[in-house]
């Protein structure tokens, strides 16, 4: 019987032999367990989809539909279709240029709202746009929201209310209005774009209602009546980067309508904090009103101050949570020139705040470092390489660490921006600013709580998300994280 020949190192190559063939080698080339030593996830870890959908950050609601006609936040669900009749062509492309211009990555559009009123020629029901009072109300408005994202390079989704007050079929104890109803409207809003973002399922559902002319109170359990794992798995295998807002437990409400998430921010849990040892990836959405009035226009509405809405920004944004910011078309179907505006001046005041990276300029070492492997580094260089999938990090076991920025010149700074590789979960919890004014002595920031930093972390040197002021004229920073679930990995350090 022939037997394998072994050179060398027993680990380096292994022979094997086929029985057909005595004579023919398989060479089999040694697979380590972990050849480029990465660091083990600290679960829970978020889906790619989850990822792909934090990394949106700052996008746009767009609440607009029968509402916008009747004065009203939640139509009862009676309102003629004819009622809806735009006094000019609705431009949702329009919708879309002015958000941008603000700096956000993408929008959702309201299409469907408790009134059960769609935007698009459905077939799914008569209470539609195929019945409205004009010409300019037959506008297809999810086609062309999704041709002009498309378009724009943006992200886009579609608020579509599972609770329908118009259905004589909602809640009527048959599955006929789920069946024939919300999962069709759901399918043909998908027949708009495969490469939807997020699908927006509102948490209001039963109550009062016209229900097909009944006007009584109807009670569902939203989990058993929509259907939702059959929903979930419908819109991922179509739409596979979309994530299911509200029933489909991918991402959650902050807790509030204020634009504020807690300054301790987990990726998991519930509220505006999260729950460290919560067990499910549930990522924190901030919807907040950007106007003094609701969330459809009514008239004689303002934008809120620029001061306010940066708030928001740092609030959300700079604490571990999305912002989804509602800006509502008027009754000729488009933002008002003054929201224009605004939306404009923001996004100057943000490219002017956060739009100049510090950090490339300054020396970035560590007190500590995990040990390269085959194919990659874990240097403190990759927190300002620029990418997004290399990141710094210490040794198995090392929860205590420090990154310093050191500058060639004296420099002026408000704000230090972190951001974890939550790929492998989310893992600081807590951590430390100081700054030196001539690279020998370090001095603590004053700031509430810096304890979280998840997908990403802003942190105002002066504490405040409402004053900007006059920022500070060092020679270095440092973070000290202090406490970590493991090893803390950053993929980017950002100072401005």
């Amino acid at each position: 019987m022939f037997k394998p020949i072994i050179f060398g190192m027993l680990t380096a190559v292994a022979f094997s032999v086929t029985a057909q063939d005595a004579t023919t080698l398989t060479l089999k080339a040694q697979e380590l367990p972990n050849p480029d030593n990465e660091p083990a996830p600290v679960h829970p870890v978020p889906t790619e989809r989850q990822v792909l959908w934090n990394e949106t950050e700052f996008y746009a609601f767009f609440h607009y539909g029968m509402n916008t006609f009747t004065n009203k936040e939640w139509g009862y669900g009676n309102e003629p279709e004819t009622q809806y009749a735009p006094l000019g062509r609705p431009n949702p492309r329009q919708w879309l240029e002015a958000v941008k211009a603000a700096g956000m990555t993408g929008g959702i559009a309201v299409v469907k709202h408790h009134d059960g009123f769609c935007l698009w020629p459905t077939e799914t029901t008569s209470h539609s746009i195929k019945n409205c009072g004009n010409a300019n109300g037959q506008v297809n408005i999810p086609e062309e929201f999704a041709n002009a994202a498309r378009d724009l390079n943006m992200k886009y989704g579609f608020y579509v209310s599972p609770w329908d007050r118009n259905s004589a079929y909602y809640g009527d104890g048959t599955d006929r209005y789920t069946r024939d109803v919300f999962l069709r409207q759901c399918a043909e809003l998908a027949e708009y774009g495969t490469d939807q973002f997020e699908m927006w399922f509102d948490g209001a559902n039963g109550g009062d209602g016209y229900y097909g002319g009944a006007n009584e109170h109807r009670s569902i359990d939203a989990q058993t009546y929509y259907d939702i794992p059959n929903l979930r798995d419908s819109v991922h295998t179509v739409m596979p980067n979309c994530i299911m807002w509200g029933v489909g437990g991918e991402a959650r409400w902050i807790g509030n309508e204020a634009g504020w998430a807690g300054e301790t921010c987990w990726s998991y849990g519930t509220g505006t904090s999260g729950d460290e040892n919560a067990w499910l990836w549930f990522p924190g959405e901030s919807d907040a009103k950007a106007t003094n009035s609701g969330w459809f226009w009514h008239a004689g509405q303002s934008m809120l101050s620029l001061d306010q809405l940066w708030q928001f920004y740092l609030e959300t944004v700079g604490r571990n949570a999305t912002l989804i910011l509602n800006i509502p078309p008027n009754n000729y179907g488009l933002i008002p020139d003054s929201d224009v505006q605004r939306l404009k001046d923001f996004g100057e005041r943000l490219q002017a705040r956060l739009g100049t990276d510090l950090a490339k300029n300054a020396t970035v070492t560590a007190s500590e470092t995990r040990s390269r492997g085959g194919n990659r580094a874990y240097d403190a260089s990759n927190v300002i390489d620029g990418d997004k999938n290399t990141y710094w990090a210490t040794s198995d076991g090392v929860i205590d660490a420090t990154l310093t920025f050191m500058f060639p010149e004296v420099t002026n700074v408000h704000y230090i921006s972190m951001m974890e590789f939550i790929r492998k979960g989310q893992r600081v919890k807590e951590f430390t600013i100081e700054t030196t004014t001539d690279g020998e002595t370090w001095t603590p920031i004053s700031y509430k709580k810096t304890t979280t930093i998840g997908y990403k972390r802003i942190v105002p040197l002066n504490g405040s998300t409402t004053v900007y002021g006059n920022g500070y004229d060092i020679k270095g920073i440092r973070i000290h994280i202090t406490d970590s679930k493991e090893c803390p990995l950053l993929h980017t350090v950002s100072i401005y």
